[in-house]
């Protein structure tokens, strides 16, 4: 089945955090306060997804505050931290949306996201992804994580979902 085919079918969208909406660094402040940096390109992808009638989830190995506040400011309230096995999650959030696998997209950045892409009805890394995950994705976008590649994956989803036109 070719991209353009598993897109047209796309009913919900679950993404990795560190990688994939981040750019995969992290400061940490004298105090042990953990900074992370956000895209404002993907913010507004994720409510453009949001309002074009998609689900989203968050599905992260890392169980930090940060990721609830970014979830909460993007409107966001399927999520999973702390995640060990980003396959399940991945089952269970599709479950959750009350959609087929085939129906979801994943996007991930690392190997402990390979269960995940394996499942999902369309796989896709950013492009600063790990080499193992490019190439078990059916799509590696030009942006890279953090820097609008989550925004690049909803406008596509959004333009194949559209009937085309001339």
């Amino acid at each position: 089945m070719s991209v353009f085919d598993r897109i047209k079918s796309i009913a919900a969208i679950a993404m990795d955090v560190d990688g994939v909406l981040t750019d995969g660094s992290f400061i940490w402040g004298p105090s042990a306060e953990e900074y992370k940096k956000f895209s404002f390109a993907d913010v507004m992808g994720l409510s453009r997804a949001r309002k074009a009638g998609l689900y989203l989830g968050l599905i992260s190995g890392e169980d930090s505050p940060l990721i609830d506040r970014f979830a909460e400011k993007v409107g966001i309230v399927s999520i999973s931290k702390g995640c060990k096995d980003k396959g399940q999650a991945l089952q269970a959030f599709a479950q959750q949306c009350g959609t087929d696998l085939q129906r979801v997209a994943y996007v991930g950045d690392d190997v402990n996201d390979l269960p995940a892409l394996a499942l999902a009805g369309l796989s896709i890394a950013p492009a600063n992804a790990q080499p193992a995950v490019k190439m078990a994705a059916h799509f590696v976008t030009q942006h890279a994580g953090g820097d609008g590649a989550v925004r690049e994956v909803i406008e596509m989803i959004l333009a194949g979902r559209r009937p085309l036109t001339l």
